[in-house]
């Protein structure tokens, strides 16, 4: 139906001419009141006029619409309609309205705009110029609105926004919104305001009662405030009122402390500032080159403190120098039921392994119940059933300490005592243990040994033709070894008191070629980053040495 030109009111300037030369007048009334006041007010597609201050039908100029101004006000089971003039069409119920457009509906909805054209047998209302649509939890603007009063669908193709009561203003190009439901669907340039973030996305499902943004397009999410942080998703759900979303499809937040959370499942909330994840999990530490991952996790942006469990691994690159003195990035993967990092009262950073630690590095190995890495000391605190291989050297203790240079150990410490052991092969084993020790690495070689208490040593030393013939072994109270490069023995110092053996191989029985407590356990020995997750590389297996007595001990 064409729309007939607005109704100014100067649109039959000549009137009387008219009527004098058809021979009749114009039909027009002073003052409409109500079409058929006793008629049912509910009949579906039927619109009344209920009130205009002229009404005018001209059956030269249109016989099928009449003219309404002033003041002009029509009804259709339930809903009203308001305007300054009117294009009225009785045998299809449709009219044209123009100036101070208002139209309300039950529930407290109203829509305004500056024309409207309603077509009763399709139930639908073309608002056009300045639209807005209220209801009791969104008003909605733009330039042009169809709403399909039968479905409760309004949309709108040209651009516009929707402001909800918690104060939300979401923009986009396109939007259908059920006025029923109160859900919205946006489409093309989408983007939701909030006091506290930002959302911008391509397509968006929105509930302006529950306001809770369903992402279904590649999203993204920033703050705002002093807190930054970006969340990038394709999938979940987002509450703007309490301010914390649920996502999927390995989404990503890039919380405010420069670390990225990844996870099949995301649940963050912004509010607290934390997030947890589920699923093959990742919580990337930049900053400090740390990588955490498991099948669960948690991070809180504010304390700084993260956890991860279910096949939990902590990669940590290093930067090392190699046999060449050059500087270059190692990888230290480490493994247990949980892992945690946080910042002590200095703000320095704190990594702690709990049960079952298993940890590969190319140049170390190893296994304890727990571990702890401080950046204040740079040492890693090994406790009970630890034990570390390096190359062909394995140190056994309830407690062991190793200190980091550059990520380069360059001292080790058993305080409560420990065994050394050196495989030179053919079941034979340099040992060495006593109730504290020291050691000392340069370049990753072993430098300097200091044992106090209960000092036992068995070794065999190579004669020049690199052979070994004979085991020397020795007790003190103390000890002290220099060791030049490739581990050649330079100095050995033993006091106050030294009593000891030296034995040709052929004369030792086999009780003698053990220190009390020794065993090799080379079978749980890490071999790969991938054996970390080797549950039968289990440490409960390593006991802790007995200091004191020698005895013939297997090394099965």
């Amino acid at each position: 139906m064409a729309a007939p030109p607005v109704p100014t009111g100067d649109e039959h300037p000549t009137r009387e001419a008219v009527a004098a030369r058809t021979g009749s007048a114009p039909a027009r009334f002073a003052r409409v009141q109500p079409q058929i006041p006793d008629a049912n007010r509910n009949e579906r597609n039927k619109v009344f006029i209920e009130n205009a201050d002229e009404l005018v039908f001209d059956e030269q100029r249109s016989a099928d619409y009449q003219v309404l101004r002033g003041n002009v006000k029509f009804s259709r089971a339930g809903m009203f309609m308001y305007c300054d003039s009117a294009y009225f069409h009785p045998e299809s119920s449709s009219l044209d309205a123009f100036g101070h457009v208002r139209m309300t509906r039950g529930g407290g909805e109203e829509g305004t705009s500056e024309i409207l054209h309603y077509y009763a047998d399709r139930e639908v209302a073309e608002m056009r110029g300045n639209v807005v649509l209220r209801n009791r939890n969104m008003t909605l603007t733009t330039d042009s609105l169809d709403y399909d009063m039968a479905a409760n669908m309004g949309y709108y193709y040209n651009g516009g926004k929707i402001v909800d009561s918690r104060g939300n203003v979401l923009e986009s190009e396109e939007c259908r919104y059920n006025t029923r439901t109160d859900d919205a669907t946006f489409d093309n340039f989408v983007t939701l305001n909030n006091p506290k973030f930002e959302l911008s996305t391509r397509s968006l499902l929105y509930n302006t009662r529950s306001h809770i943004a369903t992402i279904i397009d590649e999203t993204d999410i920033y703050s705002k405030g002093s807190e930054r942080n970006h969340i990038r998703t394709n999938s979940g759900f987002y509450n703007t009122s309490a301010d914390n979303g649920t996502l999927y499809n390995r989404s990503v937040i890039e919380t405010s402390d420069e670390r990225d959370m990844v996870g099949d499942t995301l649940f963050y909330d912004r509010r607290e500032g934390y997030g947890e994840a589920r699923g093959n999990i990742v919580i990337n530490d930049y900053k400090n080159k740390t990588i955490l991952d498991g099948d669960y996790g948690y991070h809180n942006e504010r304390t700084h403190y993260s956890y991860v469990t279910k096949r939990a691994r902590a990669r940590i690159t290093q930067t090392i120098k190699n046999e060449y003195g050059n500087l270059e990035e190692e990888t230290l993967h480490v493994h247990a039921d949980t892992l945690r990092t946080f910042l002590d009262d200095d703000s320095l950073r704190v990594v702690t392994a709990q049960h079952a630690v298993r940890y590969y590095r190319s140049d170390v190995q190893g296994l304890c119940d727990s571990a702890a890495m401080s950046q204040r000391d740079s040492i890693m605190n090994m406790y009970r059933h630890a034990v570390v291989w390096n190359e062909n050297h394995q140190v056994v203790g309830d407690e062991i300490n190793v200190h980091f240079n550059d990520s380069t150990a360059d001292w080790a410490m058993l305080p409560a005592g420990g065994m050394l052991s050196e495989e030179l092969g053919e079941n034979y084993y340099n040992q060495l243990s006593g109730k504290k020790m020291m050691a000392f690495f340069e370049n990753k070689e072993l430098r300097r040994l200091e044992v106090d208490g209960n000092v036992q040593v068995i070794f065999y030393p190579e004669e020049q033709d690199s052979t070994v013939n004979k085991q020397v072994a020795a007790e003190s109270s103390h000890l002290n070894i220099d060791l030049k490069e490739k581990q050649e023995v330079d100095k050995i110092k033993m006091w106050p008191s030294v009593t000891g053996t030296v034995t040709p191989l052929f004369l030792l029985k086999p009780s003698a070629l053990f220190l009390t407590g020794f065993k090799w356990y080379g079978s749980l020995r890490p071999q790969s980053p991938e054996d970390i997750f080797d549950t039968s590389l289990d440490p409960s297996a390593v006991s802790a040495p007995v200091v004191g007595r020698r005895r013939s001990v297997s090394t099965k």
